[in-house]
């Protein structure tokens, strides 16, 4: 495994897998949800239990859900990948499921709401289960030296994949339509958009691994589970050192102190990227066209970003670069609340400082906390990454969705998330990073069993 720490068509391979499954999710966010509010949904909006409720109000509902369902699951499975070694199958099978019924939502007719909202859900399990073995790989591939650089490359490589992908989608988009040339209704355009998406999600993910070999080596199965069908016992071993990792993450203090900061302000990250397609479509009254151009301008400026963040964090530290990126965040929150209805230049202006950032605090969390765990259960811990990730990401939406829905307007939703990212950056402040990386030596994984020292 100490082999592939400097291997440049490793960390290819790896940063390969970024590129391919951004144009799934650069097009769920700027296509997708805008696609469901504006095609999906009836203009007068749709009854849920008595109640006639929004676009944008159903579509935070589902991000909720989608991070509800993930929540248990899968540290469970990362522990049951580390066991095996099996990061690379499971990321495999994840983004195949993620990116079939990418095919399949495209074609969901219009008005018929909860079958599109399954069949998203179903997408954005796979994305995220996919990212949680993709990201297991980081500090097998990288070293403390290097990590937050390979990081930052792999969303570099995802920013520009995702930005391209983006700007074939508009063209099409844009040549459609009444005055086009192709022929193609408007609606059909952003469709084929769709299930792009996910042919460009799968293709590339065959290509990424065919660079990308499995790390780690299988551990035998303890002798009470002698007899046992593999698939039982695999199981069982994952619930039971989840559990046992998850008490034992209450004597790691600075570790959990950041994972609660990241909770927070990751929610701020979460619910921006989730909601800016229909806040500007219900909201700001813009065109589809105008909301996948201004993600265009975030997908390319952030991979600049992205490089920046990671230049900056070899320059002061990983965790000042990332307190940077919040407060800017914080501003971005307010500001968004006096963007005018109709007028796609303020918005654009908007979405290019969203594109600075994005990267600095998306890579830069990642390649921290990779700094913070052992190695040998890497998959495990970015399974609790996940869960930290996919619990904080429950609010935010859900909160958006109670405060537009209370107000009849998505303005006082989008700047109450800036108290998320204020919150994180208080609380990250006091996170001593050194002690954090000292403690991995703490921890010892033999089978089903956890132990720390």
């Amino acid at each position: 495994m100490t082999g592939l720490h400097s291997d440049r068509r490793t960390i290819f391979g790896w940063a390969m897998y970024d590129w391919a499954n951004s144009a799934y999710i650069t097009t769920f966010g700027a296509v997708t949800a805008a696609f469901f509010t504006d095609e999906i949904v009836p203009e007068e909006g749709y009854g849920l239990f008595g109640w006639t409720v929004s676009g944008q109000t159903l579509w935070g509902l589902v991000v909720s859900i989608g991070a509800a369902v993930l929540f248990l699951g899968m540290p469970v499975l990362g522990a049951v990948a580390d066991f095996s070694a099996t990061k690379r199958r499971f990321l495999r099978i994840a983004a195949l499921v993620g990116a079939g019924f990418t095919l399949v939502v495209a074609w969901v007719p219009s008005g018929e709401v909860p079958l599109f909202l399954a069949l998203a859900l179903v997408t954005q399990i796979g994305f995220v289960a996919a990212n949680v073995f993709y990201d297991a790989f980081l500090p097998s591939i990288s070293t403390d030296a290097t990590i937050d650089r390979v990081s930052s490359r792999g969303f570099a490589f995802g920013y520009v994949g995702g930005g391209l992908y983006l700007f074939l989608v508009l063209v099409l988009a844009l040549l459609s339509g009444e005055d086009g040339v192709t022929g193609l209704a408007a609606e059909t355009s952003f469709r084929i958009g769709i299930f792009g998406s996910g042919v460009w999600w799968a293709g590339f993910t065959f290509f990424a691994l065919s660079r990308l070999p499995e790390v780690g080596e299988a551990e035998p199965l303890p002798a009470e589970y002698a007899g046992r069908r593999r698939l039982a016992a695999f199981a069982e071993i994952g619930v039971r050192r989840t559990v046992a990792t998850g008490r034992k993450l209450l004597g790691f203090r600075q570790l959990l102190l950041f994972v609660v900061a990241f909770i927070l302000y990751n929610d701020g990250t979460q619910t921006v990227i989730a909601m800016s397609g229909v806040y500007a479509e219900e909201t700001l009254e813009l065109e589809v066209e105008t909301i996948a151009i201004a993600f265009l301008i975030v997908q390319f400026v952030a991979f600049g970003g992205a490089l920046l963040f990671g230049a900056l964090a070899d320059r002061v530290g990983t965790k000042p670069a990332i307190m940077v990126s919040l407060g800017v965040w914080s501003l971005l929150a307010v500001a968004a609340f006096f963007l005018p209805a109709g007028a796609s230049g303020p918005f654009f202006a908007l979405a290019a400082v969203v594109g600075l950032v994005l990267g600095g605090v998306q890579a830069l969390s990642r390649s921290l906390y990779g700094t913070m765990i052992p190695v040998e259960a890497s998959a495990e811990f970015y399974g609790f990454f996940t869960v930290f990730s996919k619990f904080s990401a429950i609010w935010g939406p859900l909160v958006f969705a109670i405060v537009s829905g209370a107000t009849g307007s998505g303005r006082p939703a989008i700047v109450s998330i800036a108290v998320f990212f204020v919150a994180g950056m208080l609380l990250l402040g006091r996170v001593d990073v050194d002690e954090a990386r000292r403690s991995r030596e703490r921890w010892h994984f033999e089978g089903a069993e956890t132990t720390t020292t």
